[in-house]
């Protein structure tokens, strides 16, 4: 545990602050490419994330920030470079029916959704 200066002691409140923000913009940004993975891929990779950063924690303190941080890193950087790669918008997954394609989903359209906005 760690001292602040106001004599306030960070605990494990540190790790699960980072990790609910950390959740929830993730979420907020890459949901758009997720919309047809399995409910228990995505349930796992938080699971794991979440346990691995909590685990860690006990283990080596306030460094197991470290792991979200570098998974966040990595796995930003493989998104974009596979969006360019494939001429996807990385952030709003445009073109959809190409991404659907890509993903090996069945296109929007023929599911009632629409392109979407482009």
């Amino acid at each position: 545990m760690e001292s602040l200066a106001s004599g306030v002691t960070l605990g494990i409140e540190l790790e699960l602050a980072f990790l609910l923000v950390l959740s929830n913009l993730g979420q907020i940004v890459f949901a758009r490419f997720e919309i047809e993975t399995a409910r228990w891929r995505k349930l796992l990779k938080w699971t794991l994330v979440h346990v691995g950063t909590v685990a860690l924690y006990f283990a080596i303190g306030h460094w197991s920030l470290v792991w979200p941080s570098l998974a966040v890193l990595v796995g930003a950087t493989v998104h974009v470079v596979w969006c360019r790669r494939h001429e996807i918008h990385p952030l709003n997954a445009t073109p959809l029916d190409r991404y659907y394609e890509l993903r090996g989903w069945a296109p929007p359209a023929a599911k009632g959704m629409g392109a979407g906005p482009t």
